[in-house]
């Protein structure tokens, strides 16, 4: 199989690149600067030079695939909506290309976003938290009634491993700026997550085998307590572990005290096997400095 990726370089693509070449694919990385060609090029890809804004180029890359895996996304907070527009248009160019042909287009979304569909409620009203990729999600499910085998993966918050950026790396940021590993409330609320090889072996997985308009679920488990994450930390830092105004997380403070979490649902053979996130931050890698 053929399979092109948007989002290719980064934390997730990189391990999904991998996950298909070692499967025996082959595979079209999109790449928008010359070290993320050179390094996608060293890791046995075919590279395909462009950006999410270029339509005509993701045109050219689902033409030459047998199938679609959409990573990127312009994470734009100052723009929410304009970088929800470019995903749009994305999505809409691989539909009008993949139409009528069964090949697959699998793309990331949230956890959230899948339960909400997956229940039949809205994902993209105005007041719907992620509504602005929800739009995305269910563009993406309506392209099976195209003929286009579109699969929608629901991510964990957490996506873990050696290379994390995102949440946690933030969280134990917050708590160096703070003296405090903390957490909201009672810390009661439940956070899903997923090793970063899992979840590239699970879109290698959906772009192989899932039924079109399927939503696919990539956590780990049924979710872990915010206040056991930040009893992890604070072993690690030295620091004591105490109920926290969420202003204390900055640009996390919306999400730090809520349930992110969607059901457990191994699918398609999928089983997690790398460790969970209590475990992978107990490994020490999230707290190296130098």
């Amino acid at each position: 199989m053929r399979v092109f990726v948007t989002g290719a370089s980064g934390f997730i693509g990189s391990a999904l690149v991998a996950e298909l070449l070692g499967a025996g694919h082959d595979v079209i990385s999109l790449a928008r600067s010359d070290e993320s060609a050179e390094r996608l090029a060293a890791a046995g890809s075919e590279v395909q030079r462009g950006s999410l804004e270029d339509l005509d180029t993701l045109r050219v890359g689902a033409r030459n695939a047998d199938g679609v895996v959409h990573l990127a996304y312009i994470h734009d907070f100052s723009n929410l909506g304009a970088s929800a527009e470019a995903d749009e248009q994305a999505i809409a160019t691989f539909g009008d290309e993949l139409a009528g042909s069964g090949r697959p287009l699998v793309v990331a979304s949230g956890v959230g976003i899948v339960a909400r569909l997956d229940a039949g409620e809205d994902v993209f009203g105005p007041n719907v938290p992620g509504g602005h990729r929800g739009r995305a999600a269910h563009a993406t499910v309506a392209l099976a009634e195209r003929g286009v085998r579109s699969a929608v993966v629901g991510l964990a918050p957490s996506v873990h491993g050696e290379g994390d950026k995102a949440f946690i790396p933030a969280i134990i940021d917050a708590a160096r700026r703070n003296g405090v590993s903390g957490y909201v409330g009672e810390g009661t609320n439940r956070w899903s997550a997923v090793h970063r090889l899992d979840a590239a072996r699970l879109f290698r997985l959906a772009v192989e085998t899932a039924p079109a308009g399927a939503l696919i679920y990539g956590v780990e488990g049924e979710g872990i307590e915010f206040r056991q994450i930040a009893e992890v930390i604070g072993r690690h830092l030295d620091l004591p572990v105490e109920s926290v105004a969420p202003e204390q997380f900055g640009w996390l403070a919306p999400f730090v005290g809520a349930d992110l979490t969607g059901p457990f649902k191994p699918e398609l053979g999928w089983e997690p096997t790398h460790p969970g996130l209590l475990e992978d931050l107990d490994q020490g890698h999230y707290f190296a400095t130098g």
